[in-house]
């Protein structure tokens, strides 16, 4: 039996990424999940996987680095006091100061999942360049503790080699994304205007939102039965949406809103068609969702959202960040109302084969010597 922490910096997405490999590393482990200011729902879901819940210090973004050094420090006081055998760590900041805190506190299996490289390596802006610079040098430093290094899509893993951030090759373990799990995203039936697109996403401008705005109210012109929904929430972030900039796309009934929910399964079950425009990610856990519930997919070719959809079977791809592009696609839809159901069966098909939760996690436990039940 091995003691072993799992370190993100989100609360909820241990239970929305997460969920079934605590539950697979619970089985023969100790595992404690360290997180910043989990929710009473997340401690109630970890208590009931038989998961510890530990506070952590971790802001999910910014970069101060007296902050970060404080970061830093409690972790690894926190490390030397549990002294875990195994930590297993994802998104940038718990990589890198958890694999770095947990090397100074001899910890002798040290494991990262790449889960994306988030705007600073989207944009070429002076700040973006600086920042992405810095980073560079901390995941090179980070990741060298590292026993395994996960990447969700070849892209990811190319760019760090380039970089010569992390370039050996036998220390990488390539996955398909945070899998999905098919036995809770089943196949339902399409809804009656087989014309209804959804997105789900946090409300940034990564996320491909405007791109989506400006489609719809093209489709909505042409189309008036086309209809439109957006489910997500709004972010702090200085590229985020803010909800003066929605409201008049609510009032001329271009999109339909619905905010953020915590079971997105209804939303997806009123659409035939999920769209997710976003400018580059890990591997989408929303559309996977979309997939697994037999939906057809419009999504962008770039690293991570590309994986998911193979062009003319379960979707089409489109140039990010151009929304008469995905226009286009949204018509073709419209134009030929039979080939979302066909297109939402091979979504499902390549959801089982290639995204199972189940596959993923096998994967993940086997490059860390533990055992899957």
């Amino acid at each position: 039996m091995a003691k072993i922490i799992v370190l993100g910096s989100h609360a909820e997405s241990l239970i929305l990424f997460r969920k079934e490999m605590l539950q697979a590393l619970a089985i023969k482990n100790t595992v404690i999940a360290c997180v910043p200011d989990a929710n009473t729902k997340t401690l109630q879901v970890l208590q009931e996987l038989g998961i510890r819940y530990q506070n952590v210090p971790l802001a999910r973004t910014g970069l101060n680095p007296f902050h970060d050094l404080n970061t830093l420090y409690r972790l690894y006081k926190l490390f030397s006091t549990i002294k875990p055998d195994i930590v297993f760590s994802y998104t940038s900041k718990p990589v890198i100061f958890g694999s770095i805190a947990a090397k100074l506190a001899g910890v002798k299996q040290i494991y990262s999942m790449i889960t994306g490289l988030g705007s600073y390596f989207i944009y070429n802006d002076l700040k973006s360049r600086l920042v992405r610079s810095v980073m560079q040098i901390l995941y090179k430093v980070a990741l060298s503790f590292n026993s395994k290094v996960f990447f969700q899509n070849n892209d990811d893993r190319a760019e760090f080699a380039e970089y010569k951030i992390f370039s050996d090759p036998t220390r990488t373990v390539m996955i398909n994304g945070s899998g999905v799990n098919i036995e809770t995203f089943k196949v339902t039936p399409a809804p009656q205007n087989q014309n209804t697109f959804i997105l789900i996403a946090r409300l940034i401008r990564d996320k491909g939102i405007y791109e989506y705005l400006n489609a719809a109210k093209i489709i909505k012109k042409q189309y008036p039965q086309a209809h439109f929904i957006l489910v997500g929430w709004f972010d702090n972030k200085k590229a985020a949406l803010d909800a003066a900039t929605l409201q008049p796309y609510i009032d001329a009934n271009v999109i339909q809103f619905l905010g953020k929910l915590d079971d997105v399964r209804p939303a997806i079950t009123q659409a035939s068609i999920f769209v997710l425009p976003s400018y580059r990610e890990g591997t989408p856990k929303s559309v996977l969702e979309a997939m697994a519930m037999g939906r057809a997919i419009i999504t962008t070719d770039v690293p991570g959202c590309k994986e998911t959809v193979v062009d003319g079977v379960n979707g089409y791809l489109v140039q990010a960040k151009d929304h008469l592009a995905l226009a286009c696609a949204m018509e073709k839809f419209i134009l030929q109302p039979n080939i979302a159901s066909t297109m939402g069966q091979r979504s499902r098909e390549i959801a089982e084969t290639k995204f199972n939760v189940n596959l993923v996690n096998q994967v993940i436990l086997n490059a860390m010597e533990q055992s899957y039940a």
